[in-house]
């Protein structure tokens, strides 16, 4: 029996009480404006050391950048949580362009900071990193400097981040300003309901193909609504990119993203080729899907169909307790963790209207919290969507006690502990079904997750690579970006389905983030890196727990191919990891066609 009751909404006023009106929140960012002008005059004094000896101005430059990137990023977490529980909060879209200011000018004075990095000499520079106050932070130092030596003069660099303000950064904006009006009509018991888009995506997941059909119509109906606005937003993004790299003399467009993950393109290329030779199976799979859903070929609106008839549904305490029950055998402090989250609400899973489309997780550094964003209607994948976000939430958690400049850590292993989270909660729900076809419904969930990140993640990064060849060239029309989309596509499925969706590039928020280019390829290198640290936690059980946070904690301070060498033992620029980890969801796909057969 439950001994507590789980709420789905969170609680933020423990951070600043009064929402987007709060009084202390205000206070809090002329405190970081404050801080962030103290921090440029430091550096803007700072005279590269000559000796070792003259290190104590670059400790105490180190020490105000950790507590202002803290506070900078504390009330950045506050705002998306205000933007994403309530999407016609016109006090916290003001406030994200308040922050958005406030990260610029931080970003200006941190270029200053990286040129000055570049001017200690070089044997200067490799005794200063010996030195206790910043031997534990070398890599990232050296990560720091060796970046900037690659970019432009310091005033040429302030210049960008200055212009990106209402450039660069407000393209993005103006995107979610625009998904956050869009309604998607859809008529329920004779009556017309306007969903908002995150309503309308958790019916993709119906039973009734007649509704996914009907969503689906509206859908691509108001996307093309809006395409003209969406397609400037993507374009200029681009187009701002394109310049700031042609500036900087870099040609490969995947440059920035693979710094950003650190990541080789040996590593990534091998991932794609090993992926694209084993898609076969996939294909099966979705041809076998069709013949169940009595259809022909499955269209896009299929993809996340349930197999079974009945659609049964899983309350949130329901689903709280079920993960809570399967991560307590995997590890002690992964349950004691998330007991907590549910606690003390740091979810916020309520199904009404005006929330955000998708889920999230977003970190509270002074406070050492998490807080989690999704809409929760009760469907498996749902629970499978919480579990992820506990994943991400909880490799936060592993993270305390190490240096906060150690702390950053990319998308690509980011996605690694929330889909190893996932992945307990997923198998779980298949060995723990009642009945032959709730195995199956939930079998096939899983694979679903799998084609997702094979095949749907694969079209995003064709696109993406289609995309900005063309846009070197000059403006691309919302026909052509349907056209790379539709070509993409198909590539990615293998030709697999009858009807596509051509408007993916302005449904889909992943285009349109500053912050990170290429946002796709690490949520797949995130799923079969975990798969890999998945079958060694199987064989282990909850003896693994300690190295697995050991793993979690290197995980911003060290290439992935160190990191995988470091805990893994393997290589990622070679096959066979990624051989190994793909066979495992191969496995899921066999045994669903055993069951269908």
């Amino acid at each position: 029996m439950t001994q507590t009751a789980y709420e789905p909404t969170w609680d933020l006023d423990v951070f600043f009480e009064g929402g987007s009106n709060s009084k202390a929140f205000h206070t809090y960012l002329q405190e970081i404006e404050k801080g962030i002008n103290q921090f440029g005059d430091q550096i803007a004094s700072f005279i590269p050391p000559k000796s070792v000896q003259e290190k104590d101005q670059l400790s105490s430059i180190l020490i105000s950048f950790e507590n202002i990137a803290k506070k900078i990023r504390q009330a950045g977490a506050f705002v998306s949580c205000l933007q994403a529980q309530d999407t016609a909060d016109k006090k916290a879209k003001m406030h994200r362009g308040t922050i958005t200011q406030l990260s610029a000018t931080l970003q200006t004075a941190l270029t200053g900071l990286d040129q000055k990095l570049v001017a200690i000499d070089e044997s200067v520079w490799t005794e200063l990193l010996s030195e206790n106050d910043f031997a534990e932070i070398a890599f990232v130092l050296n990560e720091r400097r060796e970046r900037a030596s690659e970019k432009l003069s310091l005033d040429q660099e302030k210049l960008i981040n200055s212009l990106g303000i209402d450039g660069y950064h407000a393209w993005g904006q103006l995107y979610n300003t625009v998904v956050g009006n869009i309604k998607i009509p859809f008529e329920e018991n004779g009556e017309i309901k306007q969903l908002s888009v995150g309503q309308a995506a958790n019916k993709f997941s119906s039973g009734d193909r007649e509704v996914r059909k009907q969503v689906f119509k509206n859908w691509e109906e108001e996307w093309e609504n809006h395409a003209d606005y969406i397609s400037e937003a993507l374009n200029h993004l681009g187009g701002f990119r394109l310049n700031v790299y042609k500036e900087r003399g870099w040609e490969d467009i995947l440059k920035e993203p693979l710094d950003i993950n650190r990541m080789s393109k040996e590593t990534l290329d091998t991932m794609w080729s090993v992926i694209s030779d084993h898609k076969a199976p996939f294909v099966e799979y979705l041809d076998r899907k069709a013949k169940l859903l009595g259809l022909e070929k499955l269209s896009w609106y299929d993809l996340d169909a349930p197999i079974a008839k009945t659609e049964s549904k899983v309350t949130y305490q329901e689903g709280a307790d079920f993960i809570l029950d399967q991560f307590s055998k995997f590890g002690v402090e992964l349950t004691k963790f998330t007991k907590k989250s549910f606690e003390d609400r740091w979810i916020e899973a309520e199904d009404r209207e005006g929330k955000a489309p998708g889920g999230f997780c977003t970190g509270f550094p002074e406070s050492n919290q998490s807080r989690i964003f999704m809409t929760y209607s009760g469907t498996p994948s749902n629970v499978s969507t919480l579990a992820h976000e506990l994943g991400h939430a909880f490799h936060g958690y592993a993270m305390n006690g190490v240096h906060f400049l150690n702390r950053n850590y990319a998308m690509n292993v980011a996605e690694t502990a929330s889909t190893f989270a996932e992945m307990i909660v997923a198998d779980a729900s298949v060995k723990n079904a009642k009945t032959e076809e709730d195995r199956l419904a939930l079998l096939e969930d899983k694979i679903q997750r799998s084609v997702a990140f094979y095949m749907n993640i694969h079209a995003r990064f064709i696109f993406e690579k289609s995309f900005y060849e063309e846009r070197k060239k000059g403006m691309v029309s919302s026909e052509r970006l349907n056209e790379l989309m539709l070509d993409a596509q198909k590539t990615a499925y293998c030709d697999g389905l009858e009807q596509y969706h051509p408007q993916f590039w302005a449904s889909k928020m992943h285009f349109y983030l500053t912050g990170v280019p290429f946002y796709n390829f690490p949520y797949t290198f995130g799923y079969l890196f975990s798969l890999g640290i998945y079958a060694q936690a199987l064989e282990e059980g909850t003896e693994y727990e300690e190295k697995y946070i050991a793993l979690l904690k290197d995980t911003a301070s060290m290439s992935v191919e160190d990191l995988a060498q470091k805990h893994l033992g393997v290589d990622l620029t070679q096959r066979d990891f990624w051989e190994k980890a793909i066979k495992l969801s191969v496995q899921d796909v066999e045994e669903f066609m055993k069951m269908t057969n």
